[in-house]
């Protein structure tokens, strides 16, 4: 409802809460209401990201059925599946496999004997980020093929529900006409809303860790820099490399923003 169709002294309505609060995940929010194209709002309570799903509590599993969500979408790897599995009966579970992980190279970075600094970390996420754009296209190309097949209400995640999660996130943000300003507003919620886990302490110093569990302007921008650089824009990149033609983004957007009051 647009506010100025309230009579004279009514409050405004209250926005729905963007974080869902849950016991067993974190990071877990809506993105909905941000104005896209034409101003057309995003619908609330139909696209979803959160951290991993593994830890659900009984009451989180019902406050995700009572928020109807049909859909997952895993971004993790077949390793990170194992060690935190989940199952929800009634649920369609998409894989798409994003790797690998900025955890997997910082592995990697330290059997060969190297000390991270936190200007390693900054840089080691920027390059994960960069290789969103090229190497796991795909993955994202199919995940809007999965928003556009049916409307259900989807949540999308990987472990941390921050960096794939994120990149996703504003991918469908931009596909749907918000701007960018707003889009690395809301990528920088995870800094929030996101709880560390406790494994993740004592493997690096905490100035390093303090890079790789976070988000930063500088990671999401390095993905949409290199965007910019290859493809010349966002627009270019949707089409030529996701998929997501004119007719498809007309789809997404009669799925996704509600009609103009």
């Amino acid at each position: 409802m647009d506010t100025a169709d309230l009579p004279a002294g009514s409050p405004a309505p209250e926005p729905l809460p963007r974080a869902v609060p849950l016991a067993g995940a974190s990071n877990f929010r809506d993105l909905g209401g941000y104005a896209g194209h034409g101003g057309r709002e995003v619908a609330w309570r139909r696209i979803f990201r959160s951290d991993h799903l593994a830890g659900l509590t009984p009451d989180d599993r019902a406050r995700l059925a009572a928020l109807g969500i049909a859909r997952t979408v895993d971004f993790r790897g077949e390793r990170e599946r194992a060690q935190l599995a989940y199952l929800l009966p009634e649920v369609e579970h998409h894989q798409l496999a994003v790797e690998p992980t900025v955890v997997q190279r910082a592995i990697e970075l330290q059997r060969e004997g190297r000390a991270l600094t936190p200007q390693d970390a900054v840089a080691l996420m920027q390059e994960t980020y960069r290789g969103f754009v090229h190497e796991n296209a795909p993955r994202f190309a199919e995940f809007f093929r999965i928003l556009l097949a049916k409307d259900a209400p989807l949540v999308f995640h990987c472990t941390a529900g921050k960096d794939r999660t994120g990149f996703a996130a504003a991918l469908i943000l931009l596909a749907l006409g918000v701007p960018r300003n707003v889009v690395m507003r809301d990528y920088l919620l995870t800094n929030a809303l996101y709880r560390r886990p406790a494994m993740a302490a004592g493997h690096a110093p905490e100035e390093v860790l303090a890079v790789l569990w976070r988000v930063q302007r500088e990671f999401l921008d390095a993905a949409l820099l290199k965007v910019d650089e290859d493809y010349g824009g966002m627009e270019t990149y949707l089409v030529d490399v996701l998929g997501l033609d004119a007719a498809a983004q007309r789809e997404l957007a009669g799925r996704y923003l509600l009609p103009v009051a």
